[in-house]
């Protein structure tokens, strides 16, 4: 069954609003600090993890007032899901990775295997320090043994979407982060 823009819109409505835009922009605000002050004197290379972590990567960015090189990757499990399935790797990145300091961002941290995927090729590639960003950061066991070294938000274990997270491929333009009615 085709999900349509008029479902995406009543699991929008239904849904609870877990932090308003203002929240997150102050979350935000603050990993920009905390991620600053660790590595911008390191010339980082920051990766944005497609699709969900073009948001948050964009709007950490704008934050950053340090000199950095962007690229992006595209690794993903659920392919407009909600459970995650077997890892893909649509594109890994194209700046070369030696030596370098490297700061993946991405939306959320839920089972972590994704993350640690990504986080091991880029160690595999040469990196010197892999450092993550995570928009949010799912309370409940991982299904690996991994942290992230920064979280904006932590959220309750529920289907979330907004700021980058999508629902069935829609809603990732919501204007704060929100969780699917129970």
């Amino acid at each position: 069954m085709v999900f349509s823009a008029t479902q995406a819109q009543e699991a929008f409505n239904r849904a609870e609003c877990l932090f308003t835009l203002e929240q997150v922009e102050t979350a935000m605000d603050r990993m920009a600090l905390e991620i600053s002050q660790r590595i911008g004197k390191s010339d980082p290379l920051v990766l944005a993890v497609m699709n969900g972590g073009l948001i948050p990567a964009a709007r950490l960015l704008s934050r950053f007032d340090f000199p950095l090189r962007q690229d992006y990757v595209h690794a993903t499990r659920y392919r407009e899901n909600t459970r995650g399935r077997g890892l893909t790797w649509v594109r890994k990145p194209v700046v070369p990775l030696p030596g370098r300091t490297v700061l993946i961002i991405d939306d959320i941290l839920d089972e972590g295997y994704t993350l640690e995927a990504l986080v091991q090729a880029c160690r595999e590639m040469g990196a010197a320090s892999v450092q993550t960003a995570m928009l949010c950061e799912k309370q409940h066991d991982r299904g690996c043994d991994i942290k992230a070294d920064f979280v904006a938000l932590q959220v309750p274990d529920r289907y979330v979407f907004g700021y980058g997270m999508d629902y069935r491929g829609y809603l990732r333009n919501a204007p704060g982060i929100f969780a699917l009615d129970e």
